[in-house]
């Protein structure tokens, strides 16, 4: 293990433990994590990939957490003495001469008001725990009687349930309603009650008043679940293995270990089904058998068991696990690993989470994170705004609107005699709702949204404001009635419903709706329509689908129209039919939803292998959500490899002279993609192993190889090396690369014409992130023109707009046109950096378009590649550095 002592704003030097001597500039990023996190602030990272980022964060953060936790238990050592030498001086002083005097170190700590603070803060912290011990031990007394309580309840509740049944039996069409089947029970609503009606701020449960103290940790997130892993397993081969408290948490679809619920399929269905079994477990009588069904059919989980979840929260904090490894033990114990990753959330010293559960702010809530005073790390975090705003922005269709208005429309009938006043209004106002949104795409929900023409198709923009009064909904309450939907759980219940009577999706006109009059009628009404118009609708194909409803989806998209009029904006689309329109919800300011992140952490780091340009975080994600200047700090470092082992080339003009102007209007010219194929035919010659291209979209792709192909030149490429595409589908993406690595091994043991292989990609595409092109994989990447996105999408243009009202301009130009360029070097950082993956790795970069020679667009590049790059003119020029490049380091490679 290798120590390694770096001065910094502390006094003490810091110490980092690193398990090999690091890098130069790991030692740099280190020091540099450990002045941000003590000093509270906010800092930009930007790493590349190959320098050991992750250790680097894993090792400069626990550093400091390991400091700073040392200094809080010296700052309480000291405030115990100090009270400890009071009392005891107070006891020599009792009776005698008042002219005794305390020791002057501590008369000196006493006037310090700093350390006051500490003593204060020390108080209130045993005053805490006391008061939860007296709360554990007065729920320990009550436990029995509360019992016997709900015990009472529940046999008075099933006096009233045996009542109503004899009466339905004796009379089935009276007001009890029809006589329910086994299980179906569990889909009728419960008794709502609003908030308004439950105390404020008062817990319900005693239990839920017991909450475990939450240690200063540190929260790290990422994008996937495999690079969470991978991060983890860098902490299993660190020094700080064995003394730290990690807790990996994922989602019930990756975590659950109850088979009957994780084969539902979608995320919505699994969570909705958990919670309804966790609720029936807090129902049930203690006496009950685990994984017996209740009264009424109503299971419950017997992994969601108080005291095996206990012992694997305990195995947790032992020692470090990934989610995999987790899961495993889980099985082994018959514990959920879900809920007991949550129970040891306060404990841990590093948690380790996907994006979503952190920045989205109702999960975050849900799963028991609390970030005040907390520190959180954001990796791989290049495209953080795109994600926040994803996550708050929400589409539905025609389709979903109809099909969730029919199921609706037939649950109510079934079950209104069933039903509550409070649980009737917001039914109907929820087909309110779907009935004005249908009406806003043009169509009527009592006819079939696959057979009404849309008459005028487009895209509309309107404020949420705007849309509210154009859908005539302005005068419900969307607040509450997304707290219904969330509290009642109707999407699943509706789920259910439409799962038990075959999951048809028919449209049934309301003078045609079923009545209550019995189960048989019931089936029978819904048959003969689902054998009629409803095998027309095209909404629901080959059976019952294992899908959630789209009540859910419809759900997500009444809280987005709950946002500000401002940062928001609905678009109307309307094309082909009803079914086929659709309304989205676009959120254009993501830094509302950061702001509370913001606000609650001691610090934020947000890191990356490429995060160039940042002006875009600093702009629309910090400032925007009130986060002064002074308070973020940017850091960059190089790579760990040398600069003679990168050839970064923007080149101008191509073999003819012509000059590379990659536009929309151009591009498209015989010419222009002409002069393409020459620069990659040449480049063949030249170098070796994997050579890959990336193109602006998947449209020109198509076009230039369809004009290679008829002028024969694909074929003269094909010669030279062995030709691979990007799949279209994403799970053939690893066939792909691996006959791609083959091709090119094969080609480097045996001589022969083929000098390795030529894969076509596309910017943004399945290849452009995440895949590593190391040695002889990519020792060529060409970037074919520059990637600016869709200008004519009506989201980027309001998000342009919006930009262009809201933030200063930047050397005289428009907030827009900055976001345009930025998003397409964004792109370009991404695809580019998939060539250096390692200290010995070596590779040429060649941009081919005259526009990335400009000052603003070069500055745009990753420092490490900036400064290599080489800005050629004509073609000549640029392959005989190339070709020199290549010769250097075959000579270097050859044995001597």
């Amino acid at each position: 293990m290798h120590n390694m002592d770096v001065g910094g704003d502390s006094e003490a030097p810091v110490t980092f433990p690193f398990p090999f001597p690091p890098y130069p500039i790991q030692e740099q990023f280190m020091g540099e994590l450990y002045r941000v996190l003590e000093a509270g602030k906010v800092g930009i990272f930007e790493s590349p990939t190959g320098t050991g980022k992750s250790l680097s964060l894993i090792c400069g953060s626990l550093s400091w957490l390991r400091d700073f936790e040392e200094k809080r238990r010296q700052e309480e050592a000291l405030v115990l003495a100090a009270e400890e030498t009071e009392d005891n001086e107070e006891k020599k002083t009792d009776g005698a001469s008042s002219s005794v005097t305390e020791p002057d170190w501590i008369t000196q700590f006493v006037q310090k008001k700093e350390e006051m603070d500490i003593k204060n803060r020390i108080k209130e912290d045993q005053l805490r725990r006391k008061k939860r011990e007296e709360k554990l031990e007065q729920m320990r007394r009550n436990v029995q009687l509360k019992f016997a309580s709900k015990r009472k309840r529940e046999d008075d509740d099933e006096t009233v349930r045996l009542l109503k049944l004899s009466q339905q039996i004796l009379s089935p069409e009276g007001d009890g309603g029809p006589i329910l089947e086994q299980g179906e029970e569990e889909l009728v609503l419960a008794e709502y009650e609003s908030d308004e009606e439950t105390k404020k701020g008062v817990q319900l449960d005693d239990e839920d008043d017991f909450e475990e103290e939450h240690v200063t940790k540190i929260y790290y997130c990422s994008r996937t679940h495999s690079q969470l892993s991978q991060f983890v397993h860098e902490l299993q081969k660190s020094p700080f293995r064995k003394e730290t408290k990690l807790v990996s948490l994922g989602s019930r679809q990756n975590m659950c270990v109850n088979e009957d619920v994780r084969r539902l399929g979608s995320v919505q269905l699994i969570n909705d089904r958990c919670m309804e079994m966790q609720k029936n477990k807090h129902d049930k009588k203690s006496e009950e058998p685990e994984g017996k069904k209740k009264r009424g059919g109503r299971l419950t989980c017997p992994f969601y068991a108080y005291d095996q979840m206990q012992f694997l929260r305990e195995e947790i904090l032992v020692e470090v696990k990934d989610i995999e490894q987790l899961v495993s033990q889980a099985r082994e114990v018959k514990a959920c690993p879900y809920y007991a990753s949550r129970y040891a959330i306060p404990a841990a010293q590093l948690v380790v989470l996907p994006y979503q559960m952190l920045l989205h702010d109702f999960t975050r809530r849900a799963s028991g994170i609390k970030l005040k005073d907390q520190v959180v790390i954001i990796d791989e975090a290049h495209n953080l705004i795109d994600t926040i705003t994803g996550m708050y922005s929400s589409q539905v269709t025609g389709a979903q609107l109809c099909q969730a208005f029919s199921q609706l429309a037939q649950y109510m009938e079934r079950y209104r005699s069933r039903l509550k006043a409070k649980n009737l209004m917001y039914i109907k106002q929820i087909l309110f709702l779907l009935e004005k949104f249908v009406v806003a795409l043009g169509g009527n929900v009592k006819q079939n949204p696959n057979f009404q023409k849309v008459s005028q198709p487009g895209t509309t923009l309107k404020s949420i404001n705007d849309f509210l009064f154009y859908s005539q909904v302005d005068n419900i309450n969307l607040f509450k009635v997304h707290r219904y939907c969330t509290k009642s759980m109707i999407g699943r219940k509706l789920f259910g419903f439409t799962e038990k009577f075959g999951g048809t999706a028919v449209i049934i006109p309301a003078k045609e709706a079923p009545k209550s009059g019995g189960l048989q009628q019931f089936l029978q009404n819904l048959n003969q329509k689902s054998q009629g118009e409803g095998a027309a609708d095209g909404l629901q194909e080959n059976g019952p689908a294992r899908s959630a409803s789209p009540l859910m989806q419809i759900e997500s998209f009444l809280f987005a129209l709950t946002n500000a009029n401002k940062d928001g904006r609905v678009l109307v689309q309307l094309q082909g039919t009803v079914a086929q329109s659709s309304l989205k919800f676009l959120m254009l300011n993501p830094a509302v939803h950061f702001a509370q992140v913001l606000k609650d952490c001691r610090s934020v780091i947000i890191a990356g292998g490429t995060m160039q340009p940042v002006a875009d975080f600093k702009q629309q994600l910090l400032a925007a959500a009130g986060l002064q200047p002074d308070r973020i700090v940017e850091f960059s470092c190089g790579h760990v490899i040398p600069p003679e082992n990168i050839l970064p080339i923007v080149l101008c003009n191509g073999p003819t002279n012509q000059q590379l102007e990659f536009t929309y209007e151009k591009r498209g010219l015989p010419d222009t993609m002409d002069e393409t194929g020459r620069i990659l035919t040449n480049l063949c010659n030249v170098v070796p192993g994997g050579l890959v291209c990336f193109f602006p979209s998947y449209e020109y792709e198509r076009l230039i190889l369809d004009r290679w192909e008829k002028s024969g030149l694909l074929k003269r490429l094909a010669a030279k090396k062995k030709i691979f595409q990007e799949p279209k589908k994403a799970s053939q993406v690893d066939q792909v690369l691996s006959d791609y690595s083959r091709c090119i091994k094969l080609s480097g043991q045996s001589p022969g014409p083929l000098t390795g292989a030529l894969l076509f990609s596309v910017v943004g595409g399945k290849m452009s992130e995440g895949i590593n092109f190391s040695d002889d994989l990519g020792r060529c990447v060409v970037m074919v023109g520059m990637p600016y996105p869709n200008i004519r999408s009506p989201e980027l243009q309001e998000k342009m707009s919006y930009l262009d009202h809201t933030l200063p301009k930047t050397n005289g130009v428009s907030p827009g046109k900055v976001l345009i360029e930025n998003l397409c070097m964004k792109a370009v950082n991404q695809s580019i950096g998939r060539a250096i993956r390692h200290r010995g790795d070596f590779a040429t970069i060649l941009l081919l378009d005259h526009r990335y020679s400009r000052p603003t667009v070069l500055g745009k590049l990753p420092q490490w590649i900036r400064s290599s790059t080489e800005v050629k003119q004509s073609f000549g020029a640029a392959y005989a550095s190339i070709r020199k490049f290549f010769q250097i380091k075959k000579t270097a490679a050859a044995p001597s």
